[in-house]
């Protein structure tokens, strides 16, 4: 695969210097968390907003190039890493688009606008992942199983069906903004298709997966998840009016591309062949 198996990932300078990033991303909210809302303070949290970003942008770089040394659009594990990456590329444009509202035009940013290019098309990308994750790992095989067709039906229809509740069940839809309608459909139930797609791997591939493999699979869905919980706890506050940036909602984004960088990089140390990891396609 051209790289050494014995490569530990606590010696990889570049995990190295993402745990770096997050702890000083992370010191640096906490240092201006408790700022008053003069225009001073507001503008060092938009600094910080702005700049949180940086952690999805150097796991999406890193992904790139590890699924290249996965085999890339060739193999199946290759395309899930670079799925992953472009998603967090997308929601590192999504971010920069954000803030040059807000630091430099400073106006609030329209909806929708360039921003939801990123945002919103990360969806597709993190559910295409998933689903090449999915392969890689034997889900096919375990779906033989009648408990595991029904799981693969309901966990879907739940997370859809709350997604639904929550957000949708009192939507007025506008026949004269139908970009804006569809993507207030479009996040909610996009977002709760891709983590379905995310819990249905984990409970399917339980037996399909052991060893280090297993972890590392793990610990990409449990990215997924907390990115998931961040968009939902964005969409709840965007609805009732409560975000504010370098709010914790944002802390909860910085946490979600840390994991999915750091679980993208420790698939670089080391190359395990799953059941699926080099099927073509």
């Amino acid at each position: 695969m051209g790289m050494h198996s014995t490569t530990q990932l606590k010696r990889d300078w570049s995990a190295i210097a993402l745990g770096a990033l997050f702890v000083v991303m992370l010191v640096w909210w906490l240092a201006i968390s408790n700022l008053g809302e003069d225009p001073a303070s507001i503008h060092a949290k938009m600094i910080w907003g702005a700049s949180y970003q940086l952690v999805a942008l150097w796991g999406g770089i890193w992904g790139l190039i590890i699924s290249t040394a996965w085999g890339g659009t060739r193999s199946v594990m290759g395309r899930s890493i670079m799925a992953f990456a472009i998603g967090l590329l997308l929601q590192n444009f999504g971010q920069s688009v954000f803030s040059y509202y807000n630091l430099v035009a400073q106006v609030e940013l329209p909806y929708p606008s360039m921003a939801d290019i990123g945002f919103f098309g990360s969806i597709p990308f993190y559910a295409y992942g998933t689903v090449m994750l999915a392969r890689a790992s034997g889900v096919k095989i375990s779906l033989r199983t009648f408990s595991s067709k029904l799981q693969a039906v309901t966990i879907p229809l739940i997370m859809l069906g709350l997604s639904y509740f929550f957000f949708l069940r009192e939507y007025e839809i506008d026949p004269a903004a139908p970009l804006r309608t569809f993507l207030d459909f479009g996040y909610p139930l996009g977002q709760a298709f891709y983590v379905s797609l995310a819990l249905l791997t984990y409970l399917l591939s339980t037996r399909t997966l052991g060893g280090v493999m297993k972890n590392r699979v793990l610990l990409i869905l449990f990215a997924l998840v907390v990115q998931y919980a961040a968009d939902y706890n964005f969409l709840f506050q965007a609805s009732s009016g409560t975000w504010s940036v370098s709010g914790y909602g944002d802390v909860i984004y910085l946490l979600a591309y840390f994991l999915m960088a750091i679980s993208l990089l420790q698939l670089k140390t080391r190359f395990i062949r799953t059941r699926n990891s080099e099927e073509k396609s």
